[in-house]
């Protein structure tokens, strides 16, 4: 089964994953805190990321989105086109748009999104990986 893994950043877990830029399709890596409070396995949405790398990527706007936990009130989200080359794994996800991520990431992978995985240290304490 493919893998990846990714050292933790400040102690927390994090995922890479590669939204698509509008222009051109060209990649762009962000770091995600890996949050399995974030959202549930029914959530409509899979990702947080920061405002300004939602409208990079152009995705199409899709309905707003209340949340209640660390962000609360009504957000816009977006499908995105994600990528987690390693995994080979390319999905259009419903992505909610903060104007603020975590101090130190770019957004937040929710449960939703970890839970399509296998995901862990995979005997690793100072890592965090998936895997398909």
């Amino acid at each position: 089964m493919p893998r990846d893994e990714w050292p933790l950043r400040n102690g927390r877990p994090c995922v890479q994953v590669v939204p698509t830029l509008a222009q051109g399709g060209h990649p762009l890596q962000r770091t995600l805190l890996a949050d399995t409070g974030a959202g549930s396995q029914l959530s409509a949405f899979e990702l947080i990321l920061d405002e300004d790398d939602c409208l990079l990527c152009g995705g199409n706007p899709d309905q707003p989105i209340t949340l209640g936990g660390a962000y609360v009130g009504s957000f816009p989200s977006y499908v995105v086109l994600v990528q987690l080359p390693a995994l080979g794994f390319a999905r259009n996800l419903r992505v909610v748009c903060v104007p603020t991520p975590p101090a130190g990431f770019d957004g937040i992978a929710c449960f939703g999104f970890l839970n399509r995985f296998q995901y862990g240290n995979f005997g690793n304490s100072a890592a965090f990986g998936l895997e398909s």
